[in-house]
């Protein structure tokens, strides 16, 4: 199961991303249930998390955390990414790419980053 958790003033396509990080993560070989949060927050928010988190006081695109726990379902917890919608807007922008494709392709990098730990 993939959560998505964004406020409503960030513009994305919750169906799309599910269905896209979904068959990422069978594309990877990865088959087993599992449980994935995909938030989206402001710089601010990012900003604190990197300083707690990375010791970077900059709000960076992305970040992936991995837990690795198993729930009372079966299910594998594997973790959270986080992502930085101010800053996924100008990383689109810098790279002439869409928005909607930015957060795909950071959502992937922080799924490589959570099955490689």
């Amino acid at each position: 199961m993939i959560n998505v958790v964004s406020s409503s003033r960030y513009k994305i396509n919750r169906k799309e991303i599910k269905n896209q990080t979904t068959d990422f993560l069978e594309k990877a070989g990865y088959h087993e249930q599992y449980l994935l949060n995909i938030v989206f927050v402001g710089r601010n928010k990012m900003k604190s998390v990197s300083q707690k988190y990375k010791k970077e006081p900059v709000a960076l695109p992305v970040l992936a955390f991995p837990y690795n726990e198993i729930n009372n379902q079966d299910e594998k917890f594997l973790g959270e990414i986080i992502l930085c919608y101010p800053q996924v807007i100008l990383l689109a922008a810098e790279r002439n790419k869409k928005v909607d494709d930015m957060i795909l392709k950071l959502i992937q990098h922080g799924i490589n980053n959570l099955l490689n730990n």
